[in-house]
């Protein structure tokens, strides 16, 4: 178990980073010069940080042999109305986070099939369970609900009377989740699609990891 824990925590956080990093990366390239003003366009933890979120909050649900652990960083500040297309610049900034996580879980799913001489067992059950972070962080992310990306995706998706319903929620959104967690509504929905992303990847079951 401890070693499970001192594995998880230091790629949750190299995972979480990468994850607000690239929202902020996306904004700044689609005309929003808020991520740079607010010094968030580096992968130095220290910028990115939250003492609850990122540290203590993950820390909790890995001992507690949560399914799903999650957490977030620091929010990186973000101006829509610097975008030239705000509805639809927002997509792509919520999406880039998520993409981001797919696409280091797809890195190192690739990594493995190489079957390199230096993939000793070690080795690959850091590679597994950094897939695995990654994957679960992707599709958490994606769930509706403010503040995740997934409400974002969605508020540039739906026409601006829906849309206002989200604003609406979002202060309470965080309690949502609580909620949902503590009901086991999204585990239910989340293991399965992120154990189904690893059968597509070919990586192995988490119970076997561990």
């Amino acid at each position: 178990m401890l070693n499970i824990l001192f594995a998880s925590l230091p790629i949750f956080l190299f995972a979480i980073i990468i994850h607000e990093y690239s929202h902020g990366l996306v904004a700044y390239l689609l005309g929003d010069p808020t991520p740079k003003l607010y010094g968030r366009l580096t992968l130095n933890p220290l910028y990115h940080i939250d003492i609850f979120g990122t540290l203590i909050l993950p820390f909790i649900l890995i001992i507690s042999h949560s399914p799903v652990v999650f957490g977030w960083a620091k929010p990186v500040p973000i101006n829509s109305l610097n975008f030239k297309h705000p509805k639809r610049d927002i997509i792509w900034v919520g999406l880039s986070g998520p993409l981001a996580n797919l696409f280091i879980a797809i890195f190192f799913t690739l990594l493995l099939k190489l079957n390199l001489a230096f993939l000793n067992n070690a080795i690959i059950f850091i590679i597994n369970l950094t897939i695995f972070i990654n994957l679960v962080l992707a599709i958490f992310n994606l769930f509706p609900i403010p503040p995740l990306d997934g409400s974002k995706i969605i508020f540039g998706i739906l026409p601006e009377r829906f849309s206002k319903f989200l604003l609406a929620i979002e202060p309470y959104g965080f309690i949502i989740l609580i909620v949902l967690l503590w009901m086991g509504l999204i585990n239910k929905i989340i293991w399965p699609i992120v154990l189904y992303s690893a059968k597509i990847l070919s990586v192995l079951p988490l119970p076997e990891i561990i």
